[in-house]
């Protein structure tokens, strides 16, 4: 059964999700916004393109002006200004203009790089978001966030771009490996740990489903995670404030992905983060010791790291200040008042910084101790 959760921007309606477990519907919500008059372009990666490129473009196929699809390597690493270049060159030859749709299909990488793209083509074009990983339907998809990467540092380069419908087939999660699956995860829970201790609860009762990929389950858990970002993109869509606590996690995660030359997964870098966030807010007594560990702990059953080898603590340290959440000099850094509750701080310092980060890192010395 397919669930639908509208989306405002400045009080307006923007866009809804559609929650539903196929492509089955597809065609009818694109025909909704009169794409029989558009072109469509399918903007997706290798990866996806072999197990569902296809079926999305025969779904569209005959019932627009023109469908196409554009496909680019997949991976981190090419989320990059040059494949945006390579899709503006490819949409003037197949003669893309503002009337015409984007549709990108695939996880975080494509859903950011299709969405900048639409945001900058010739002056914005419509995109709409079918994404297919996890951490794509938990976070990235939603709200409007949109850029590539820039000489390594994560999302340097962007823009706000609404699109007109994000589409999740949550079916395609089963085909995701282990370790995808998983990182998803990590956005998930960070929604449950800022803003809904009872979702928090849930989650750990439901965790068996959860591991198996029940799709009943699944779509309970992303509609409450997605309306967990709704509340707050709706409330600051811009992130001139409240929106900054969805960053929860990713002030210490997005440096230990740069140090790590990307080896882990986005999600994986998040756990971390939030794990390095709680025990700040616990050696500042917002959070209890049984509360940090609990918050600790409960990454481990969902294949999540709690500690990471091979960094350097200092060179974290050095990262987390090119991080483009700076704001005047200070680090905007979220923490938790309490399971369910974030709060912005600008005065954590250095010294707490490398302190959370030595509480996650996994040493040489850890290792014969």
């Amino acid at each position: 059964m397919s669930e639908r959760l509208p989306i405002t921007y400045n009080k307006k309606p923007c866009y809804d999700i559609v929650f539903t477990q196929s492509f089955d519907s597809l065609w009818e919500e694109l025909k909704e916004m009169g794409c029989e008059n558009k072109r469509l372009c399918i903007v997706t990666d290798s990866k996806v393109n072999e197990l569902y490129g296809e079926e999305v473009l025969e779904a569209i196929s005959g019932r627009c002006l023109k469908a196409v699809k554009y496909i680019f390597p997949n991976g981190e690493e090419n989320k990059t200004l040059k494949t945006v270049q390579e899709i503006y060159r490819y949409l003037i030859q197949e003669g893309f203009d503002r009337k015409d749709m984007l549709l990108a299909l695939g996880g975080g990488v494509v859903g950011d790089t299709a969405g900048y793209t639409a945001a900058t083509y010739l002056r914005g074009i419509d995109f709409v978001q079918i994404p297919t990983t996890l951490l794509a339907q938990a976070d990235s998809s939603i709200g409007g966030k949109t850029g590539v990467d820039f000489d390594g540092y994560k999302n340097m380069v962007g823009a706000f771009k609404m699109p007109r419908l994000v589409y999740m087939n949550l079916s395609v999660l089963r085909t995701l490996d282990d370790r995808q699956y998983f990182s998803g995860f990590g956005e998930v829970m960070k929604a449950a740990l800022i803003r809904d201790s009872l979702f928090y609860e849930w989650l750990i009762e439901k965790m068996y489903e959860i591991c198996e990929r029940d799709l009943d389950i699944l779509q309970e858990m992303l509609f409450c995670s997605c309306k967990i970002k709704k509340n707050i993109v709706e409330k600051d869509p811009l992130e001139q404030g409240e929106r900054a606590l969805l960053n929860f996690g990713h002030t210490i995660g997005h440096a230990i992905e740069k140090a790590k030359d990307f080896s882990l997964c986005h999600g994986e870098c998040v756990a971390l983060g939030a794990v390095a966030a709680a025990f700040i807010s616990w050696k500042r007594e917002l959070l209890t010791m049984d509360e940090y560990y609990e918050i600790r702990d409960m990454f481990v059953p969902f294949y999540l790291p709690i500690s990471v080898e091979g960094i350097d603590p200092e060179e974290i340290l050095r990262l987390t200040k090119s991080d483009k959440k700076m704001e005047s000099g200070k680090i905007k850094f979220v923490l938790l008042k309490k399971i369910g509750k974030a709060i912005i701080d600008n005065t954590v310092t250095d010294e707490e910084i490398l302190a959370a980060v030595n509480e996650i890192h996994f040493s040489d010395e850890d290792a014969h101790a």
